[in-house]
């Protein structure tokens, strides 16, 4: 299972694309909001993390060893 990759900071609305932070939840954060916050998560505290990005060919999801 991948990331949600929501595109909107759920502080100021403002719109996210590569530079996005998240904590373990999945919870969404833009740059400014996320050092403003001292990159903690308001919702469960978490640490806040760059997000990572999407690449093409990346590789294929395998569970237990078998290609999906």
């Amino acid at each position: 299972m991948g990331l949600e990759m929501k595109t909107v900071c759920e502080r100021c609305e403002s719109k996210v694309y590569d530079e996005a932070y998240i904590c373990v939840h999945e919870c969404t954060f833009c740059k400014g909001c996320t050092s403003a916050m001292s990159n903690r998560c308001p919702n469960c505290s978490g640490e806040l993390v760059r997000r990572p990005r999407a690449t093409k060919g990346a590789c294929p999801i395998t569970v237990r060893g078998n290609v999906l």
